[in-house]
């Protein structure tokens, strides 16, 4: 198993889903883990079960947010030497009905929620030579999804911002890699799955059915598989994986 002890790690969009599973499987390598949302609750429910685990409300597409989150984690707990953008949303609806407004709130939350994350954590990192800057993105950055435009051009960006910023990176010890699930067991899926039962009149069997289709083993992906890919990241025997896209999904692409 990983050893992460000594080491602060940062997550967005903790306080539920794959982002609490991240924080979870992060604590019990070790870290002490700071978790990041718009919500206090969400955030108090994960953190009073776990001493290892804090809590800091901050808005990821606010880049002075994120900046004085990293800053307060960062003095009560030391400069976070893991940060994990998980933060994001889908808006489903069709191209022609997708609002300018509708479009910039995806690239904002997506890809631009990435960017401040990252650059907000990336200085500490430069300073102690080593790091690791990780993106949940998804399968949506790989290929085309109908009904997501939006969500598809954030996630391909998520991408792309990787790709680009590990090469500026590949000499500092610090990797920059993103991990691509399929559909996951989370809130964020059954809300998905309740909207399509409202807009196509199918059971919630049949939307769960038309779901899975698109992964080739028939399964949601579960959170902790995509927490297990990021502790495999954070390991030293993966000081060269870095500007990937890894994909986490019963091979759909």
């Amino acid at each position: 198993m990983t050893d992460l002890s000594g080491h602060h790690a940062l997550v967005t969009g903790g306080g539920s889903g794959v982002g609490a599973a991240i924080a979870a499987a992060l604590a019990e390598a070790g870290a002490t883990v700071t978790i990041c949302g718009r919500r206090e609750a969400p955030l108090r429910d994960i953190t009073k079960n776990n001493s290892n685990i804090h809590g800091i409300t901050a808005d990821v597409t606010d880049p002075s947010a994120m900046q004085r989150a990293l800053d307060q984690a960062g003095s009560e707990h030391g400069a976070p030497s893991i940060v994990v953008a998980n933060a994001g949303a889908a808006i489903s609806q069709s191209f022609d009905r997708t609002t300018s407004d509708d479009f910039a709130a995806m690239l904002d939350l997506n890809l631009g929620g990435v960017f401040h994350t990252w650059q907000a954590g990336l200085a500490s990192m430069k300073q102690a030579g080593w790091g690791r800057l990780i993106a949940i993105a998804s399968t949506a950055g790989l290929k085309g999804y109908p009904y997501v435009a939006g969500y598809c051009a954030a996630k391909h960006g998520v991408i792309g911002l990787t790709r680009a910023l590990s090469l500026e990176l590949a000499k500092t010890g610090i990797t920059v890699n993103a991990i691509c699930p399929g559909f996951t067991d989370t809130p964020m899926l059954e809300s998905a799955l309740d909207k399509i039962v409202e807009k196509t009149g199918s059971s919630h069997e049949e939307a769960v059915a038309a779901l899975k289709a698109n992964n080739p083993q028939r399964r949601f992906i579960q959170p902790a598989e995509v927490a297990n890919s990021v502790l495999w990241l954070c390991g030293e025997e993966c000081r060269s994986v870095t500007g990937q896209a890894i994909a986490i999904a019963g091979g759909e692409v």
